[in-house]
């Protein structure tokens, strides 16, 4: 009776073993195909279980989290969410994350690893925190003058500290209220399909992700090639340039918006934004040191996150003559994103030095403490800080007296360059209308913000375009940085 009794127990007891084992193999083996199957909603009830940390602009949430006692508990909720579209994006519980959303996830939803007390063993348990807060470098002032600025219209805005990178205004016209799109249901499905369809794209963040071909603000960038390549050397001296200007190699001639651009000087040409003298310029400095220089204002970059990607702006790098005079001037294939065009106008603004520009001051934990800091930013080398003077020069030149005197602000030295941008099959679309500038007050020692604005709706009307459409959203958003502090 005894022999029966433990060959009992043996057989309980290998049971037991091979119930652990197969309990084991669940959890540990196959716990990545049932994490991921579709019909498991525990990730999911986890996930939205707690309140989303914040975003915040000067000190205060523009984000929040609702409690709506489902199974995914907490939704997200937005403060004037249009305002801030272009920079939080959405968090939805039915299409996920986008923008500083997406790249600070981790922050904000507490699975960073930073934010478990005991890294180790929440990897093992899979355990979520509460989310920590991402702090910002926006200037709620700046957002909002440039928001108010585009009101109505199709286009964007950018705007940065020339000296630290530091990004003070995104805007993206039209934009939308992320807020209907946090929940699950019919309601999130129907603003979402909304959207999707809205012919202007209003989900599309034209700050960072649409190029535009930059026009006549690009020949800040051929300037800066031909002063450093010492092409030319005085900016007062006569170009030999002719009006109009035939494209080497070709038939085509290209002509000037302006009067009085034959032969003009570089100083004279800048001011009347003449695009046979710049075209001509590009030409003699060469393919190699435009794109050279291109490049170091950050043409050409695929790696630019500020922390969320940022689309690459181009430089048409063809050695045939008569595209380079193209590129030249903004056209052909030279495409830029209004964040590269800030920060053309902040390295000038900087005396030649570009500091990378960042969206995250810092994150925090979510009593309060540091968990991570922008910290120092890395430095490039545009030009030479003489070609930098003389170019700040030529841009206060065309906002004194050129195609940018709606741009002047009392009380501050202002420095800019207008654009106009043909595009379309044949130049047939509504031109591109460019402002970029700087702006330094009469008690600053170096210029405290650098501004590009688009507009792709302007009028057709050259000077209606640069001067009377586009300049003034950016004086606006200069003149609220500059009344801030």
């Amino acid at each position: 009776m005894t022999r029966h009794i433990r060959h009992a127990g043996y057989f309980c007891a290998l049971l037991l073993v091979a119930l652990l084992l197969n309990a084991a193999r669940v959890q540990v083996v196959q716990a990545p195909a049932y994490e991921g199957n579709p019909a498991n909603r525990r990730p999911d009830i986890a996930r939205y279980a707690q309140p989303r940390g914040d975003i915040l602009v000067d000190g205060r949430p523009v984000t929040g989290s609702k409690d709506t006692r489902e199974h995914l508990r907490y939704e997200r909720t937005y403060a004037n969410g249009p305002l801030y579209a272009p920079v939080t994006g959405y968090a939805s519980q039915l299409y996920g994350t986008a923008l500083l959303e997406h790249a600070e996830d981790g922050v904000l939803s507490g699975t960073h690893p930073m934010l478990a007390p005991f890294p180790l063993w929440s990897d093992f348990t899979r355990a979520r925190h509460r989310g920590g807060d991402v702090v910002t470098t926006l200037d709620a002032a700046a957002q909002r003058a440039a928001y108010r600025g585009l009101a109505g219209r199709k286009g964007a805005v950018a705007a940065l500290e020339p000296s630290t990178g530091r990004i003070l205004a995104l805007v993206s016209a039209p934009s939308y209220d992320p807020q209907p799109l946090s929940g699950n249901g019919a309601a999130a499905s129907r603003a979402w399909a909304r959207l999707a369809a809205h012919r202007d794209r209003p989900m599309l963040n034209r700050a960072v992700r649409q190029t535009y071909p930059p026009g006549s603000t690009f020949k800040i960038v051929t300037a800066a090639a031909a002063l450093d390549a010492r092409v030319v050397r005085n900016l007062d001296r006569p170009t030999d340039s002719p009006d109009p200007y035939t494209l080497p190699g070709t038939r085509t001639r290209l002509v000037n918006g302006a009067k009085g651009c034959e032969d003009a000087s570089v100083r004279k040409a800048f001011t009347l934004s003449c695009n046979t003298v710049f075209a001509k310029l590009g030409v003699e400095v060469g393919a190699a040191d435009m794109t050279r220089t291109a490049h170091a204002f950050g043409f050409g970059d695929d790696d630019l996150r500020i922390p969320f990607p940022v689309a690459r702006s181009t430089f048409g790098t063809s050695p045939d003559r008569s595209q380079l005079a193209l590129s030249s001037i903004g056209q052909f294939n030279t495409r830029a994103t209004p964040l590269q065009m800030a920060m053309v106008a902040a390295a000038v603004a900087n005396g030649g030095e570009l500091r990378q520009p960042h969206l995250v001051e810092r994150t925090t934990r979510p009593g309060g403490g540091l968990l991570a800091s922008a910290g120092s930013r890395p430095v490039r080398r545009a030009m030479s800080s003489s070609t930098a003077e003389r170019l700040r020069a030529l841009m206060r030149d065309v906002v004194r007296k050129g195609t940018g005197r709606r741009a002047a602000i009392r009380g501050a030295v202002v420095g800019g360059k207008t654009g106009t941008a043909q595009h379309g099959l044949g130049n047939s679309g509504t031109p591109y209308a460019w402002f970029v500038s700087w702006a330094q007050g009469n008690h600053d020692l170096t210029p405290r913000v650098a501004v590009a604005v688009v507009l792709e709706d302007a009028q057709a009307d050259r000077g209606h375009i640069s001067g009377g459409d586009a300049a003034p959203v950016a004086r606006a958003v200069m003149k609220a940085v500059l009344n801030s502090h």
